[in-house]
């Protein structure tokens, strides 16, 4: 079984947009879009990630990679 990595923090230095300035344009707190950058969530809301993908301009599978683990 793999497991999906967040690449979040990937695509904000792509687009050069800062933690702060996210968290404003998509209303969610600074300290979860962090735990969303360094991977330490376990859920994210459909709408949450939409409101991400429409202020980075990218697609979900820009942010999220499943990884398959060595058996």
């Amino acid at each position: 079984m793999g497991k999906i990595i967040l690449r979040l923090d990937r695509v904000m230095a792509d687009r050069k947009m800062s933690l702060k300035e996210l968290s404003e344009k998509v209303g969610v707190s600074n300290v979860n879009l962090s735990k969303m950058k360094t991977g330490k969530i376990s859920a994210i809301r459909f709408s949450t990630l939409e409101a991400i993908c429409d202020a980075l301009d990218c697609q979900p599978g820009d942010i999220l990679e499943y990884i398959v683990e060595d058996k």
